[in-house]
């Protein structure tokens, strides 16, 4: 796997890439700012892009910005946003460009490194990593739809890991439930919110995702 880290925060910077590094993954470049970033994806070629929100000259949603442009120079490839806290906007905006290969984690999730690398292969692999509290903040923005109001408890719980997501197997580890008991779920899930089941997690985490925001 090549990756090519954007960060300003030197320490961050140098700390992620020493981590991966450690991993046998490949850090091709690291870059301080926007500019840098796309012309290492240019000159590279990377699986993966780890980039840091808010960068120079202003560190309000470079990163973001820069994302959406490294997806149009390099269809396909990988990105990892990290940000200190949820900036709800900016996930939505990035969102909107579509789910595939692409992560949203605060910042504090790189500290657990086993969760980092996980959402880092999951994204490599053209899954999706949404950090709980993004996807906390997504759904209470649609806590009013009436779809919304027709999910049980588990149902919601189910719906908040799909979202991160995790398939099947993963939710029914995490709610220590069986496989089974996940898939009917997910099948309940998509009939009360009108959407038409499909058996791919990507797809399946981006109808939901989709829906989140408006245009499901």
């Amino acid at each position: 796997m090549r990756i090519v880290i954007a960060e300003d925060d030197a320490l961050l910077r140098e700390g992620l890439a020493l981590l991966l590094r450690a991993e046998s993954l490949d850090v091709v470049a690291t870059a301080s700012n926007p500019a840098d970033l796309l012309a290492a994806i240019d000159e590279h070629h990377p699986d993966v892009a780890v980039i840091d929100v808010r960068m120079p000259p202003t560190h309000t949603d470079e990163g973001i910005v820069a994302a959406v442009e490294a997806r149009r120079r390099q269809p396909g490839l990988a990105i990892l946003v990290l940000s200190a806290y949820v900036e709800q906007a900016f996930a939505t905006e990035l969102l909107t460009h579509g789910v595939q290969g692409l992560g949203y984690l605060l910042k504090e999730r790189v500290g657990r490194v086993e969760e980092f690398l996980e959402a880092l292969h999951r994204v490599a692999a053209g899954g999706t990593a949404l950090d709980p509290d993004v996807v906390a903040q997504l759904l209470s923005r649609h806590q009013r739809d009436p779809r919304l109001a027709r999910l049980t408890g588990r149902e919601d719980e189910v719906l908040a890991l799909m979202a991160e997501g995790l398939g099947n197997i993963a939710i029914a580890a995490r709610l220590h439930v069986t496989e089974g008991a996940i898939h009917k779920h997910v099948r309940n899930i998509f009939a009360k919110l009108d959407l038409a089941p499909d058996d791919e997690a990507d797809r399946r985490v981006a109808a939901v995702l989709r829906y989140l925001d408006g245009a499901g």
